[in-house]
């Protein structure tokens, strides 16, 4: 330490073993009538890869299981997660907050779909209005009792996920991918952001792997062969979970059904979630 030190590290240019780095903390409280004990959010380095309906499925798995569960739709321009639980009415609110739609099951939503006037109206927004739309799902919707929240991100590594990054405490985040070659360069920019936001990446969980054919029983790999292993290995990640491709889940998420979709993909992530 120098002998003249006033003890203003950001004034300095001395590399000395006492030097503290000025790092701001941007995390928000939720409100106060949250109680949210785990937060995971579910990315994608690209859109199309059924991070939605991941998103959903994952949500379900942890309600069949008896947990709180919630879903913060962050993807504010691309709102699907009413659609998939059939969700049509509107979010409403009183000078406490506002408060979560409840899906067949019970599980909570908010979305910028329960706001708007027509489901299809389009949300054109600049970059930092959305970011503190999804700040204030976070801070201004009551959500009571949460075992799990799962949120809901749009794709890629822009200003949306870099807010809920620094906004909102969340204990890890799944990376959803499809088999595709370049997959492995998008795959690596959403595991260096989660390193630079110093948030545990909880394992990679590939869509669209295979088609089962029904009629002979075979797998056929519609877009090529999956790279994810070694992907996941050079990362030190865990695969998760293989989905194939399904017209069944389509066919749930377009007709709000998700939660009556069976499926065991997700038994492994569920536990793994648990512990």
């Amino acid at each position: 330490m120098n002998e003249n030190c006033n003890h203003d590290c950001s004034s300095c240019e001395e590399d000395c073993t006492d030097r503290k780095e000025n790092l701001t903390d941007f995390r928000e409280n939720p409100h106060e009538l949250s109680n949210i004990k785990k937060v995971i959010g579910i990315i994608s380095g690209k859109g199309g890869v059924g991070k939605s309906s991941i998103t959903a499925m994952l949500a379900v798995t942890m309600k069949k299981k008896g947990y709180n569960v919630a879903i913060l739709d962050a993807d504010i321009t691309g709102p699907s997660i009413p659609k998939a639980f059939g969700i049509k009415g509107k979010a409403k609110g009183d000078s406490l907050g506002f408060y979560p739609l409840k899906s067949q099951s019970k599980i909570d939503i908010m979305s910028i779909n329960l706001l708007l006037e027509n489901e299809t109206d389009p949300v054109v927004w600049r970059g930092p209005i959305i970011g503190g739309v999804v700040k204030q799902f976070w801070t201004d919707v009551i959500w009571g009792d949460v075992d799990y929240m799962f949120i809901d991100m749009p794709p890629g590594t822009g200003d949306v996920p870099l807010t809920v990054f620094q906004s909102i405490a969340i204990d890890g985040i799944i990376i959803v991918t499809s088999p595709q070659e370049l997959v492995s360069m998008i795959v690596e920019k959403a595991v260096k952001m989660a390193k630079l936001m110093d948030i545990p990446v909880l394992g990679i969980i590939e869509n669209m792997s295979y088609f089962k054919c029904p009629d002979n029983g075979k797998e056929y790999k519609v877009f090529g062969e999956s790279h994810i292993d070694e992907i996941a290995k050079k990362h030190n990640l865990k695969v998760l979970a293989k989905l194939p491709i399904d017209p069944e889940i389509s066919k749930a998420c377009d007709n709000g059904t998700i939660e009556n979709f069976e499926g065991n993909f997700f038994e492994d992530v569920a536990e793994m979630l648990e512990k």
